[in-house]
């Protein structure tokens, strides 16, 4: 059986006074809780959630990380800086890196690998756009972006990764992809996985990040192949998160 994994991820959002506020609420809920569960925050307060949250069972990382190890990349954050904070996640390739940044597949591809050398996990994103969708380009779209890192990595690094299915036309909208139709894109994404390492495409986490609510996550991560949720917008209410946390249970 996976372990279901719930990751917060705060986008651009937070001050140190609201964080140490949060942070306390969701660690206070979290006794007795099954699912893991982690929060993914602006660098700036990497050092506050080691400090706060050393010792407890959440989790912390970073939304983004550099593919190069350091030297003159102005505004980049490196693997080994994010281990420096203790981060055991890192976001990478998130449909907004994808869109504001100019992020491609290849880029995505060796931000993974420069996370697994630090042996931090990387939540490797992918998704689609509404007019993708509409196309009927899903699967293709999909298989190209975690293909383009599995060619990256090792069989062996398959057990070492996280992956997120972001519909992007399901982020921030209200709209959510039907438990259904968000199993059939995770099942093809673990038959993916499964090419490159049969056995630990079987233990990898794939999570649902499309808008997951409380109102929506229990019928959602009921399905086979959906092992937890990428949280946006919920994750930024101690009272939200915690119930998609618990109906991870």
């Amino acid at each position: 059986m996976r372990r279901k994994l719930v990751v917060g991820n705060w986008k651009m959002n937070g001050s140190r006074t609201s964080n140490a506020v949060l942070l306390s609420e969701i660690v206070a809920g979290l006794s007795g809780h099954g699912a893991a569960s982690a929060v993914c925050v602006p660098a700036p307060y990497l050092a506050q959630c080691q400090a706060q949250l050393a010792g407890s069972s959440l989790a912390w990382g970073a939304q983004d990380v550099s593919a190069h190890a350091g030297g003159a990349y102005t505004g980049e954050i490196s693997a080994a800086m994010l281990q420096d904070f203790g981060c055991s996640y890192v976001v990478v390739g998130h449909s907004e890196r994808r869109a504001y940044h100019g992020e491609a597949c290849a880029q995505v591809a060796a931000k993974t690998v420069a996370a697994l050398a630090a042996g931090i996990t990387p939540i490797v994103c992918v998704g689609e756009t509404l007019e993708q969708r509409e196309a009927g380009q899903t699967d293709t779209v999909v298989s190209q972006q975690l293909n383009t890192v599995l060619a990256a990595v090792t069989g062996d690094d398959v057990a070492k990764l996280v992956v997120a299915y972001e519909p992007v036309w399901a982020i921030g909208t209200g709209k959510t992809a039907t438990p259904q139709m968000a199993q059939d894109v995770h099942q093809l994404l673990r038959a993916q996985l499964a090419v490159k390492n049969a056995v630990a495409a079987a233990g990898v986490q794939i999570l649902y990040g499309g808008s997951m609510k409380p109102e929506n996550a229990k019928e959602l991560m009921a399905m086979p192949d959906i092992d937890g949720g990428l949280i946006g917008g919920a994750a930024l209410k101690a009272a939200d998160f915690l119930a998609i946390i618990h109906a991870a249970d």
